[in-house]
C-alpha cells in the first residue's frame, strides 16, 4: 500500500501542532502535553527542547506514544510525566553529567551506568542503584525475595562479608524494597545477655536452657556457653531472654555454696603421675587471673597410683575446666607395630701366591704383606723344634778317680712352629736343594652370605621402643701397672653387637605415621694385635609413611676389589721368572644391603588380637613343621610346640564349664549308674554326650 505525499505532509503539520501543544511559551505558566500517535523519537527531541536538556537516544529506542495533559504542570512534573510515559513503553531514562540524558531499553539499564544513593529522596520513575547494609539478618536469606519484588530487568545482589545489599531499579520500586528490608531488619534485631553462673557448670546450664525453651523451629535464639569465665551468653527476643535468665538464676542458688569441691577422677589409659603437672599448671593459670577476685578456696590435686587417680579439690569453675581437660587427654592412644626387614647378600672371592727364600747362610727373601707367612719365621720355628742331644763327659782326677758326667736329651720347642703354621692358609709347599730352601703357598678363597633379619616391636604412640637381639662383646678401653708393676689392672668396656631397632612412632590425622628410626647392624669382624673390630652399619632418619605400607629407609650397594704385590725390585719385574721373586694377592668383594620398615597403626583390640595371632600363628607352623622333621638322632623326643589358640567359640564353652564347675552342678548319671552300677567315664555333663 503506497501512502500518498499528501497525507504525509499532513501528518508532519499534526507533529508539528502537537509540538506547540505540548510546549508553552517561555513566559508560560506551566507545561502542557497532547499527542496522539506520535513517533517516540519526535516526543523526546519535543521534551528535550522544552526542558533545555541534551538527550541521547539509543537508535533501538522506537514506536509510537499518545500522552494527554489537561492540567498546567511545572517543570518537575512536566519531566516525571516524561519519564512515566517512557518507562510505560520499556524504555527508561539515564541521568548522566553535564545534564545530559540518555535514553535506552529497560532490559540494557541495569548494566549502565546509574546514580549511586543510599539515602531515601523522592519516589519518581528514575532508575537508580541501592547500596542497603543490613544489620541482622543474613543478606543471602533476603535476596531471593527481593529479587520476586523487583522488575524483572532490576537486579538484587548481596555480598555476604558486609551483609549488605546492592539493588538496581526504578526509584519508587526500590525504596519499597529498602522499606520492606528496614521493617525485617528491625524483627530480627537480637538482644543479648550475659550470665555469670557460681556453682553450676556452663556447658550444663546451657543443655538445660536449650531443651526448656529452644524448639527445632527457633532459629533466633541461642545459647551459649563461655567456659572460660563460668558465663552462659543468651541471644534473642528480649521476652525469652528474661524467661532463660530468670530460669539460669535459680538453678544456679539451689547448689549449697561452699569453698571447694573434692572428687576423685579415675583414668582409664592415662597415668595419673604424668597428667598431675599439666593440671598444676592449668590450676596456677586459674589462680594467678583469679588474684584479683574475693575466693578463699584453695587448689589440691593429688595421685593415688594405686587406682591410677586424681584427687582434685578446687571451686566449681575451676573442677570444671580440669574435669573437661582430664576427659581430652584421658583417651585410647593408639599403638604402632613396626616391622624392620634387613636384607643382606654378599659374595667374596680372593687368591694368594707367592715364593719365598731362604739359605743356611742367612740370605733370604720373603714377604710380609699379611697373606703369607713368612719363611723366615717358619725357618726359627723349625731350628726351635727339633731340640738338643745329650752328652757325655769323663774326667780323670790326679788320684786315678774317674767321674762321668752325663746331659739328658732336651726336646724341642714346637709352640712356636704350631703358631707359625697355624696362620697358613690353603697349600704350602717347601723345597731343600744345598744350603737352600724354598716355600711356595697358595690359597684360592669363595665366600657367600645371605642374612635375613626381621626385627618387630610394637609401641604407643609417641613412646620410644628399643630392641636389640645379640652380644656383648669386652673391649679393652685401658690399662695401668703399679710402681714395680706389683698392681697392674686393666679396665674393660662391653659392647652390644647384634640388631638393634630403636623408634618413635607419630600418628598424624587419618593413616600416615612419622617415624623417628635408629637403627644398627653390627658383628665382630675379628681380632688385631691390639684388639678386636667390629662392622657396624647404622641407620639414622625420619620418615612419614602410610599404615601397612613398606619403605626403604636405607641401602648399601659395594663392590670392593683389592690386588697387592710385594717383589723383589728388578728381579720381580722379568717375564715369567719374576714370579719367583714376588707374592701376589687378589681379592673382590661384593656386598648388597637393604633395610625396610613397615608401620601398622592397632587402633582397637580386635586389630591387636588378629595382629597377635598371626604372629602366633606364624611361629606355631614353624614348631609343628620342625616336629615333623624330628631330632635327629633323637627319635623319641618330640620339638616342643606352642598350644592352639582357642577360638571364640572355644573360648565361650570353656567359661560356660568354668561357671558350671564353680557352682557345682553335680553330672547326671548315665543307664549304667541308675542300676546302681555308677562308672566314672560313663558320667556325662549337661551338653555333652556319652561319645
Amino acid at each position: 500500500m503506497k501512502i500518498k505525499a499528501p497525507f504525509i505532509k499532513g501528518l508532519r503539520a499534526g507533529c508539528l501542532l502537537a509540538s506547540l501543544l505540548f510546549t508553552l511559551p517561555s513566559w508560560a505558566a506551566g507545561y502542557a502535553a497532547s499527542f496522539n500517535n506520535a513517533d517516540i523519537g519526535e516526543f523526546i527531541n519535543t521534551v528535550s527542547a522544552a526542558l533545555g536538556r541534551t538527550i541521547i537516544i539509543d537508535p533501538a529506542v522506537k514506536g509510537k506514544i499518545t500522552v494527554r495533559s489537561y492540567d498546567e504542570l511545572t517543570e518537575e512534573q512536566y519531566y516525571q510525566l516524561f519519564l512515566g510515559v517512557l518507562e510505560v513503553h520499556g524504555f527508561a531514562v539515564l541521568e548522566q553529567q553535564n545534564n545530559i540524558l540518555k535514553v535506552v531499553r529497560n532490559k540494557d539499564s541495569k548494566t549502565s551506568a546509574l546514580p549511586l544513593t543510599s539515602d531515601t529522596g523522592n519516589a519518581d520513575d528514575r532508575l537508580i542503584t541501592w547500596v542497603l547494609p543490613v544489620n541482622n539478618v543474613p543478606v543471602r536469606e533476603l535476596s531471593p525475595i527481593l529479587r520476586q519484588l523487583n522488575e524483572t530487568y532490576g537486579a538484587v545482589v548481596n555480598f555476604n562479608p558486609s551483609n549488605t545489599l546492592i539493588m538496581t531499579g526504578r526509584a519508587a520500586n526500590i525504596e519499597r524494597l529498602v522499606s520492606i528490608v528496614e521493617r525485617i531488619d528491625q524483627v530480627g534485631a537480637k538482644s543479648v545477655e550475659v550470665v555469670s553462673l557460681q556453682h553450676t557448670s556452663p556447658q550444663e546450664m546451657a543443655r538445660i536452657l536449650t531443651s526448656v525453651y529452644l524448639g527445632k523451629t527457633d532459629t533466633l535464639t541461642t545459647v551459649v556457653a563461655n567456659e572460660q569465665g563460668n558465663q552462659v551468653i543468651l541471644s534473642g527476643s528480649a521476652v525469652k531472654i528474661d524467661r532463660m535468665k530468670k530460669l539460669a538464676l535459680q538453678l544456679d542458688s539451689e547448689r549449697a555454696v561452699g569453698a571447694g569441691n573434692s572428687r576423685v577422677f579415675y583414668l582409664r589409659y592415662a597415668r595419673a603421675k604424668d597428667m598431675e603437672p599439666v593440671l598444676e599448671g592449668a590450676a596456677e593459670s586459674y589462680m594467678q587471673s583469679a588474684a584479683g577476685k574475693k575466693t578463699s578456696s584453695k587448689v589440691s590435686i593429688e595421685v593415688h597410683e594405686q587406682n591410677n587417680a586424681l584427687v582434685v579439690t578446687a571451686p566449681m569453675e575451676l573442677m570444671n575446666t580440669l574435669e573437661r581437660l582430664i576427659n581430652e587427654l584421658d583417651i585410647r592412644r593408639a599403638q604402632v607395630m613396626v616391622e624392620a626387614i634387613i636384607a643382606e647378600v654378599g659374595e667374596g672371592d680372593g687368591i694368594n701366591l707367592s715364593l719365598q727364600l731362604a739359605s743356611k747362610d742367612g740370605s733370604v727373601i720373603q714377604f710380609q704383606d699379611g697373606s703369607t707367612v713368612p719363611i723366615g719365621e717358619i725357618a726359627a720355628a723349625a731350628v726351635k723344634a727339633r731340640g738338643e742331644k745329650g752328652t757325655t763327659t769323663t774326667t780323670t782326677k790326679s788320684d786315678g778317680t774317674v767321674i762321668t758326667q752325663t746331659t739328658p736329651d732336651k726336646d724341642g720347642d714346637y709352640s712356636a712352629l704350631s703358631s707359625a703354621l697355624g696362620r697358613l692358609s690353603g697349600a704350602a709347599f717347601a723345597v731343600t736343594s744345598g744350603n737352600w730352601a724354598a716355600l711356595l703357598q697358595a690359597v684360592s678363597t669363595s665366600s657367600k652370605s645371605n642374612v635375613l633379619s626381621t626385627p618387630s616391636l610394637m609401641t604407643l604412640d609417641n613412646q620410644p621402643a628399643f630392641f636389640i637381639v645379640g652380644d656383648e662383646v669386652p673391649t679393652l678401653t685401658g690399662s695401668t701397672s703399679g710402681s714395680n708393676n706389683d698392681n697392674p689392672y686393666q679396665t674393660i668396656e662391653r659392647r652390644q653387637v647384634g640388631v638393634k631397632l630403636q623408634v618413635t612412632p607419630q600418628v598424624n590425622e587419618g593413616d600416615a605415621v612419622r617415624l623417628d628410626i635408629e637403627q644398627e647392624v653390627s658383628k665382630v669382624n675379628g681380632r688385631t694385635p691390639v684388639d678386636v673390630t667390629f662392622s657396624t652399619r647404622q641407620v639414622k632418619t625420619s620418615v612419614m609413611v602410610r599404615s601397612g605400607d613398606t619403605v626403604v629407609i636405607g641401602g648399601l650397594i659395594d663392590d670392593d676389589v683389592q690386588e697387592s704385590v710385594s717383589k723383589i725390585p728388578l728381579l720381580g719385574d722379568i717375564p715369567y721368572v719374576g714370579q719367583l721373586f714376588r707374592s701376589t694377592s687378589s681379592k673382590k668383594t661384593k656386598r648388597n644391603l637393604m633395610v625396610f620398615i613397615r608401620p601398622t597403626i592397632i587402633r582397637d583390640d580386635d586389630m591387636l588380637k588378629a595382629v597377635s595371632a598371626s604372629k602366633y600363628s606364624l611361629i606355631r607352623a614353624e614348631q609343628l613343621v620342625q616336629n615333623e622333621k624330628g631330632i635327629n638322632m633323637m627319635p623319641d623326643h618330640d620339638v616342643p610346640v606352642l598350644p592352639k589358640k582357642m577360638t571364640q567359640a572355644e573360648e565361650l564353652m570353656q567359661n560356660l564349664k568354668q561357671e558350671q564347675e564353680k557352682k557345682q552342678i553335680k553330672p547326671a548319671p548315665t543307664t549304667a549308674a541308675a542300676r546302681g552300677l555308677y562308672d566314672p567315664a560313663d558320667t556325662v555333663f549337661p551338653g555333652e554326650s556319652n561319645s
